[in-house]
This record gives C-alpha cells, sequence and structure tokens, in this order.
C-alpha cells in the first residue's frame, strides 16, 4: 500500500524529475572527462610522434641517409617495439631499416599523418604514424602502437560507465527513499486526521524526535488540535453555562405569568408582577449583551485603527465614577499616575476593562481599591488591588473564562463574564494580563506595549 502511493505521488514525481535532470549533467559530465581524457592521451602520443620525427630528421639533415638508419637501429635496441613503431625505405621501397618489414601499401601521400593495421608488426597490429618523403627521394615513417592507448581509453570509459551507472542508481535510490519518507509522514497525518474525524479531537500526530520540519509541522499541527479541542469546550461549557443561568430566571418568569394566569386580575399585583418580569428580562438581556460584546472584541481585530488614549485619564475617569459605589461599602477608590500615558489603544474598550476591574475590585473586595497607572521601561501598565479575599492561584486562569465563579462568588450578584471581557480586551491590545496577591487581596494588572514600538516581548 505504502509503495503504491509512493509511486503515485507527487513527491515521487518531482524526485524522478531531479534524478532525470542530476543523472543527464552527471552524463554530460562524464561523457566531456571521457573526450577529454581521449583528447589529452592521443595528443600527448602526437607530439611525442612528432618529436621522435623531428629528431630523426634533424639526423638526416646533419650526416645524411646513414644517420637516420644508424639512429633507428640504436632506438630499436634500446626500447624495443615499445618505444615506437620505425621504417626507413629507399626511393625503391627497398627495407633500409625499422620495425617493420615493409611501407603500408596505403601510404601514397607524400605526407601525412594515419592510423592502420600493420600485420607484420606482431602483437600490435594498430599504429598511429606520421610519414614523410625526405630529400634523397627515402620515405620515413615513425609512429606508436595504439593497443596501450586504447586499453588506457577503455578502462577510463568503463569506469564512466560504471560511475554513470552508479549515480543514476544511487539518484533513484534516494528519491525514493525520500518519496516514501515524505509519503509515510504525510500519511502518519492523514491517518490520525482520519481518526479525528471517526473519534474526536483527543488524538495527536506521532512525534519521531528528530526535530526536523516534519516533527515542526507536527508539533504546529497538534497545537492547534490543541487549541480546538480547548475552544470546543469552552463552547460546551459557555453553552452549558447559558442554559443554566438562563433556566431559573425563565423558569421564575413562567410561574409568575402562570399564577397571575390563574388568579383575578388586580392592578396593583399586576404592575408588580411587570416590574418583577422587566427586572427578570433585564438581567437576561445583560447576559447576551455581555456574550455578544466579548464575541465582538474576540472576533474584531482593530489593531490597525488604534489610536493613542491617555492610560491615566481613562483609569482616573473610572476611578471617579466607582468612588460612591466604594464609599457605599465603606471604603473608597484610590488612584495613583505618573503623568500621562500614552498607549495605543481604543478608548471605549480600555474603559469597560478598567470598569470591570474596578467593579469586581469594589464588589469582592470590601470597598478599598487601589488604582495605579505606571509608565514603565517594560511599556505602560494599570494595576487594580483591592483588600479582599483574593483569588486562589488554581483558579485565576479559569475565572478568565466565561461565566466561571469560583465557589464562595456564586451567591454574589453576577454571572461571570466580567473578567472575560477583560481578557477579550487585553487580547485584542495585546497586553500582558497579570494576578497576583495583595497580602491580603488581589492585584490585576494589565502591561501594553510602549507606543510606536512592536509587538511586546513578555
Amino acid at each position: 500500500m505504502l509503495l503504491t502511493k509512493t509511486l503515485k505521488s507527487s513527491t515521487f514525481k518531482l524526485a524522478l524529475m531531479c534524478v532525470a535532470v542530476f543523472s543527464g549533467t552527471v552524463f554530460a559530465l562524464l561523457g566531456y572527462v571521457d573526450w577529454a581524457t581521449k583528447n589529452y592521451v592521443y595528443s600527448r602520443s602526437d607530439r611525442a610522434i612528432a618529436a621522435d620525427r623531428a629528431l630523426l630528421v634533424e639526423a638526416y639533415g646533419r650526416a645524411g641517409r646513414d644517420a637516420v638508419v644508424s639512429l633507428i637501429n640504436q632506438r630499436i635496441a634500446w626500447h624495443g617495439f615499445e618505444a615506437g613503431a620505425y621504417l626507413l625505405v629507399d626511393p625503391s621501397m627497398a627495407f633500409l631499416a625499422g620495425t617493420l618489414k615493409s611501407w603500408p601499401g596505403a601510404l601514397h601521400a607524400a605526407q601525412g599523418w594515419v592510423d592502420f593495421e600493420a600485420p607484420d608488426a606482431a602483437g600490435h597490429p594498430r599504429l598511429r604514424v606520421t610519414y614523410e618523403t625526405l630529400p634523397d627521394g627515402s620515405h620515413l615513417l615513425v609512429g606508436r602502437s595504439l593497443d596501450d592507448l586504447d586499453r588506457f581509453v577503455a578502462i577510463i570509459r568503463t569506469a564512466v560507465a560504471g560511475g554513470a551507472i552508479l549515480t543514476f542508481v544511487l539518484a533513484a535510490f534516494a528519491g525514493v527513499s525520500v518519496t516514501r519518507r515524505t509519503v509515510g509522514r504525510i500519511e502518519a497525518i492523514n491517518d490520525t486526521t482520519r481518526a479525528i474525524m471517526h473519534s474526536g479531537l483527543g488524538k495527536r500526530i506521532p512525534l519521531r524526535g528528530t526535530k526536523d520540519e516534519w516533527d515542526q509541522l507536527a508539533e504546529n499541527l497538534n497545537a492547534m488540535l490543541g487549541r480546538i479541542e480547548e475552544l470546543m469546550r469552552e463552547v460546551r461549557h459557555v453553552s452549558d453555562n447559558v442554559a443554566h443561568d438562563l433556566r431559573t430566571p425563565l423558569t421564575r418568569l413562567r410561574g409568575r405569568l402562570e399564577r397571575a394566569y390563574h388568579r383575578e386580575f388586580d392592578p396593583e399585583s399586576s404592575r408588580a408582577l411587570v416590574a418583577d418580569t422587566l427586572r427578570e428580562l433585564d438581567a437576561v438581556l445583560t447576559i447576551f449583551s455581555s456574550l455578544l460584546r466579548i464575541s465582538r472584541i474576540e472576533a474584531f481585530d482593530s489593531r490597525g485603527t488604534l489610536a493613542v488614549v491617555d492610560l491615566a485619564q481613562v483609569a482616573g475617569e473610572v476611578a471617579d465614577l466607582f468612588g460612591a459605589a466604594a464609599e457605599e461599602k465603606g471604603g473608597r477608590v484610590k488612584f495613583e499616575s505618573s503623568g500621562q500615558v500614552p498607549v495605543n489603544g481604543d478608548r471605549d474598550l480600555l474603559f469597560d476593562a478598567i470598569s470591570n476591574l474596578i467593579d469586581n475590585a469594589v464588589t469582592h473586595g470590601g470597598g478599598d481599591v487601589q488604582v495605579a497607572v505606571r509608565d514603565e521601561d517594560q511599556g505602560p501598565t494599570v494595576s487594580v488591588a483591592d483588600r479582599g479575599p483574593g483569588i486562589p492561584l488554581e483558579e485565576r486562569q479559569h475565572v478568565l473564562k466565561r461565566f466561571y465563579r469560583i465557589e464562595r462568588s456564586r451567591s454574589s450578584p453576577g454571572h461571570g463574564l466580567g473578567l472575560s471581557l477583560v481578557a477579550a480586551v487585553a487580547q485584542l491590545h495585546r497586553a500582558h494580563l497579570e494576578m497576583e496577591d495583595n497580602c491580603p487581596g488581589l492585584k490585576i494588572w494589565l502591561q501594553f506595549h510602549p507606543v510606536g514600538t512592536g509587538q511586546p516581548d513578555f
């Protein structure tokens, strides 16, 4: 199955194209090596033959034909036939000296170069020779055997051919191996996706520990699957909480309407019923409005249209707004600022986020709240601290989820959407949201990146 998929894959086709191009290049290179080697060997042999002939002609010029005969005999005695092929004949073609016994019948011109077979030269049938006619009419032939050169060229060609075939085989094997590896990794991803479609998001793509690009892809896909699984859990959690939080007020509304339907009409009771009903409906509408607002903030990317806002001014306005509510609980909202603190942001969303932080601090922190805005080296920060019971460390990440409320807060008004809105605003502004102990109480702070810089490094 894997072999079939390998042969049908686009990676294998691409590998074949690469093998063909690579092999063609190697064959062309090796062909050039063969041609260059052959030319070099034969040209070197021709230069040696030409130099040998020049020495003989020079000897003829100094002392005549007898000097040539003597020099040829010396060369034959020194080196035997391996030194070369020689022949000197008189104008009547009678043998004078040399390794050949007679003048080749194919040599009719006065001079030239030629390759031919010499049957009377035992063991060296192929010769490459140059010949010429001397001034006295004698004919001089000088050459060398081609057998050694042919054997050398044949060895080179065998090596070139073997190298070319080995290169092609290795390239094809490498192409198939790479393709099988690629197809295997892709098939592992496909198997995981099919398992996810059949059994849910719990499956993950296996890693091989190679830390290569395939492992990086698998890690990214696994992280994406984890995020999708988390979002699905949050959707189910939100759906369950919406159903739970709406069931109680809607049940009360139905009970009141049913009692009003079965009793006699009383204007005073009817007005009270309508007032209670409106309050219940307002609470339901508040839940939906908060959910829609959070969803819009999470879905809308307004970072390209953010303007420079004075964070200190916005936080100061919110602190003044909640001052009366804190005094009713016997506390106060204390605001501190280091002056103007510019930040890239949406003023209305920042106002809503800080409002929710201070509202939670006033509601759950006993009234005393400290709001501080600072322009620090890492970026502008706004913090809201209270003196209440705080939030347990293990629940600090959960309270940012929609409808999540810690156990002791379930009896107080609210639906667990305030901090979710703060988290959405922080994510939109790429701000860092952190919670820490205030000893006693809780301190929540938002840190933004400085105006005119890129994304902060937290």
